[in-house]
């Protein structure tokens, strides 16, 4: 008998469905969280492990029902990525003219791979562990109702999205994690699947010790390591400074304020100690706020996404800023702090910030990348003072970073900023921008040692900078700061071929007798549905910040509209929903969604602004909902149809990269043909 139908262990296919479905998901997200960590620069790519996460899960669904178990190599696999990691120390190394990808620095041991020969290989080992999870999860699937199957899957998915967020906001090690997924796989390793052979004992104490060699292998790893919501942070004492690494990459690092580079008091040399109130974005250890208090402000607000950071700070800085009475430190985005706060400041200072990961495994968009663009500048210039100005610095690594800053504050600003650059010391630049530029009589004096930690304290000196007019400024619907111009780097372009033609290689046997072009149609679905999702939860980051509260609230907000939308295809059994009129619906609301984007329309309630542009942005995965429940009702084999929707997930994956080319909004029009295109192969 084909698993799929079969039906006779009463209520264990529930347990077991819902116990298969969280196994995947949390284990997907806890990679995303571990592997970057581990690979440095892989933090720059952990889009790839989602798409081979779906590759895979959808391959798996595939394959459940051939005779194989493969659910039984899970172990195997997971312990051979974790203990691989371990042993290898691999370091990605990517060279791209037209995109910035911070490296490491590290003087340990490693075995420096080109990230197109990398990627790949992760990319296959992603793709065999979640095959074999996921033919598991289909084979549960398969032995319920299709729309009581898929109800159990999305409920399980959520559970996983929401454990894990309560892991992170623990700061819980991975060895908790992987803890966490080794015990609800034990049920599954403990009883045969629909239609399987009872477990071995030998083999069943075998999987088990597979599963506890991963968990102490990551334990091991995660020694004197601190793993905050964002990073794996370590912290070394290095002479007089403490320094902060973040997945193994120098981050900042911790001295007396008079010992450290001379821009953290550049604005008060510039213009004298007569800033009261000062906020600091991407606060960090607090540097920059012992600079704003030693040079006399009676209020600094210091804001910094990552608490564990702030923690530090408080704990170890030598200033001790975080103690002063003078300071309110908040762990928030800076664009969620801009737009829920009312004060104005004399001095807003952009404390080098670069983030070294991505805002969330959907996208290519780094954390800080919302920080930088025209309608923040916007932002910032309507918190100041009359008489107020911006202060920005850092090492911008390129020439054509600091024209972006430059022409981005122009803009926002109406007047040209001041910049100064050290180009032989990654081109640290020091720029000034706002109203109270108009009182300087004379160009100022700029240091000619910048005295960095652990670079060269030789003279280096600082040009008045002349921006290329020619840079496009960064905006919110084309974030990429790191991005020179607008194309697809050449890297990403190698690297999703190869994913590509491996992908249909994979698929095209399982694919090639049993699906028709209803099995297409759910190819669509999920195409369709992971672009919707990734615009979706991307740009509410706008509204509440890029904070990994509010990813994991928009995961969870999208999973519970497809759990809603189940429910409405339940209850009216599919007589009162109709695929044309749905799709109707769904493309008009887009179409609001590409006219009306986020922040186009200010309210005078910040909650009213939330409920609408939250009911916006997620109406269509409402309609979305739908259209899938409706189908997968229909669905004579619930493995293979959600097999197929998640392929087209992973092919929605890679078209999400457009966004690069056209930005955000261009990506509404092509989830509107996708499902068009959806429902023309719909077949009742």
């Amino acid at each position: 008998m084909s698993p799929e139908f079969s039906t006779d262990r009463g209520t264990t296919p529930l347990l077991h469905a819902f116990l298969a479905s969280f196994l995947v998901l949390f284990l997907e997200i806890a990679l995303i969280r571990w592997m970057p960590a581990q690979i440095r620069l892989l933090a720059f790519f952990s889009n790839f492990i989602l798409l081979a996460s779906f590759l895979g899960i959808g391959l798996g669904c595939l394959l459940a029902g051939s005779r194989r178990r493969l659910f039984v190599w899970f172990p195997a696999v997971l312990g051979a990525i974790v203990v691989g990691v371990y042993r290898l120390r691999l370091e990605i190394t990517v060279t791209s003219p037209g995109a910035i990808y911070f490296s490491s620095g590290t003087s340990e041991r490693v075995m420096p791979i080109e990230s197109t020969l990398l990627l790949p290989a992760i990319f296959l080992v992603v793709v065999a562990l979640f095959t074999a999870i996921a033919q598991r999860m289909g084979r549960e699937l398969g032995a319920l109702p299709p729309l009581r199957g898929y109800t159990i899957n999305v409920a399980g998915s959520l559970a996983g999205v929401v454990v894990f967020a309560l892991m992170s906001w623990l700061e819980l090690p991975p060895a908790v994690w992987f803890g966490l997924a080794g015990a609800v796989a034990l049920p599954l390793v403990a009883r045969a699947g629909p239609g399987e052979p009872a477990p071995r004992p030998i083999a069943m104490a075998a999987q088990i010790a597979l599963l506890a060699l991963a968990v102490a292998v990551t334990h091991v790893m995660a020694r004197n390591t601190i793993w905050s919501p964002y990073y794996k942070i370590g912290v070394t004492q290095q002479g007089p400074d403490t320094v902060v690494e973040v997945n193994d990459i120098f981050h900042q690092s911790m001295a007396p304020v008079d010992q450290k580079e001379y821009f953290y008091q550049w604005p008060y040399t510039v213009f004298g100690d007569t800033f009261e109130d000062v906020l600091i974005l991407g606060a960090g250890s607090g540097t920059d706020v012992a600079a704003a208090l030693k040079h006399g402000a009676t209020r600094v607000d210091a804001v910094e996404i990552d608490p564990a950071i702030l923690r530090l700070g408080r704990e170890r800085h030598p200033d001790r800023p975080y103690s002063d009475p003078r300071v309110t430190a908040t762990a928030d985005d800076a664009r969620h702090f801009l737009r829920t706060t009312d004060r104005k400041y004399d001095l807003v200072v952009f404390a080098l910030v670069d983030s070294l990961t991505l805002q969330s495994s959907f996208s290519g968009v780094r954390l800080e990348s919302y920080m930088f663009t025209e309608e923040s500048f916007r932002a910032v210039r309507d918190r100041l003072k009359p008489n107020g100005v911006v202060a920005i610095y850092n090492y911008f690594r390129e020439r054509w970073l600091v024209d972006r800053l430059a022409n981005t504050a122009a803009v926002a600003f109406g007047s040209d900023p001041r910049v100064h650059v050290h180009q032989d010391r990654s081109f640290l630049a020091v720029m000034l921008a706002g109203p109270r530029l108009a009182t300087l009589t004379q160009e100022p004096v700029v240091p000619e040692r910048v005295t960095a930690f652990g670079q060269s304290h030789a003279p280096s000196r600082a040009r008045l900078h002349r921006r290329d007019h020619t840079i496009e400024p960064a905006t919110d619907d084309w974030p990429f700061l790191y991005l020179r111009d607008r194309h697809v780097p050449r890297h990403y372009l190698i690297t999703l071929g190869l994913i590509l033609l491996v992908s249909v290689a994979l698929v095209a046997p399982a694919v090639r007798r049993q699906v028709d072009a209803r099995g297409w149609h759910f190819f669509l679905l999920g195409m369709g549905f992971m672009v919707l999702e990734t615009k979706s939860i991307t740009q509410f980051a706008l509204l509440w910040g890029s904070t990994w509260v509010v990813a994991s609230l928009a995961i969870a907000s999208v999973l519970v509209m497809a759990l809603g939308a189940n429910f409405v295809v339940s209850v009216s059994a599919g007589r009162t929903i109709r695929p044309w009129p749905v799709c109707a619906a769904l493309v008009g609301l887009l179409a609001v969604n590409y006219f009306v984007p986020v922040g186009r329309i200010a309210f005078e309630s910040r909650i009213a602004e939330s409920i609408v542009y939250a009911l916006l942005v997620f109406s269509p995965i409402f309609c979305a909902g739908l259209l899938f429940g409706r189908s997968i009702a229909r669905s004579t084999s619930l493995p293979r149809d959600y097999g197929m929707n998640l392929l087209g997930a992973m092919a929605g994956g890679t078209a999400e990269y457009l966004s690069l080319l056209g930005g955000f909004q261009m990506l509404i029009p092509i989830v509107a043909l996708i499902y068009l295109g959806a429902v023309l192969l719909y077949n009742e």
